[in-house]
């Protein structure tokens, strides 16, 4: 009898969780204090055409810091990107473009555009703070044998964000990310996004992502390797200056 109480009270405590704790729940996960990587990037177009990238990237903060360097093919070799998130103002984003020997700020009013040209936009690189969106759980469902929560998460209006909703499945176990849809200010499905995680020391890591763009029949692959974490990256690295010259590791 004593058992059945105790599982009961463990079931009803789970279905009562709103979808705004296990939201919390995930951003309170045990997650590294840098990680260092080399990631290849391959779009496809609707005509089967793929254009591959390859980067060099150090991240710090639950990645609120990212700098990525591109390292082929030859004609984005040298082109840099760096990214700081903040809590109470605009997120700071800059492109160093060696072509044209400048620096290309992006405006938060660009955040939809692309990542160099793959279907991974802005918005889509940013965290999402709990306080800035709306969460509902829906219906629990499977995802290849997976036990998910299913999420829908609508953005607030100051966010003035180029979606109008995601619904995202969460493993319940790990709580990591297995798929999730995201819409377009007209109610429209734009993207259909799956991730796939690796475990590397006490960590769960993000290991690949697969986007696409389900209106203009394009895909992009995000394949993380090369992982290192907690090597006690330097804050200082998150500068403009750094953006100008690859480092040797």
């Amino acid at each position: 009898m004593k058992y059945l109480i105790t599982s009961l009270f463990l079931i009803t405590t789970i279905f009562a969780q709103t979808g705004l704790e296990i939201a919390q729940q995930i951003d309170a996960k045990k997650k590294p204090k840098d990680m260092t990587s080399k990631t290849s990037m391959v779009m496809t177009n609707a005509k089967g055409k793929t254009r591959t990238n390859t980067m060099f990237s150090k991240t710090m903060d639950d990645s609120k810091k990212q700098i990525i360097w591109f390292l082929s093919p030859a004609d984005d070799k040298g082109v840099a990107f760096l990214k700081i998130e903040h809590d109470n103002k605009d997120d700071e984003m800059r492109m160093w473009l060696p072509a044209f020997k400048k620096v290309r700020r992006i405006s938060s009013k660009r955040k939809g555009d692309s990542f160099m040209g793959s279907d991974l936009s802005y918005e889509d690189m940013t965290n999402r703070n709990t306080d800035e969106n709306i969460y509902t759980r829906l219906d629990d469902e499977s995802i290849d044998g997976v036990l998910c929560y299913v999420l829908e998460i609508v953005p607030n209006a100051a966010q003035k964000s180029t979606y109008s909703k995601h619904v995202t499945w969460v493993d319940q176990n790990t709580l990591n990310l297995v798929k999730e849809n995201s819409f377009d200010q007209k109610g429209q499905l734009k993207k259909a996004k799956t991730f796939q995680f690796q475990q590397v020391k006490d960590y769960y890591v993000m290991a690949e992502i697969f986007v696409k763009d389900v209106q203009k029949n394009h895909t992009t692959s995000v394949l993380i390797k090369e992982i290192q974490l907690d090597t006690g990256i330097n804050n200082n690295l998150f500068q403009e200056k750094n953006l100008k010259r690859i480092p040797k590791n």
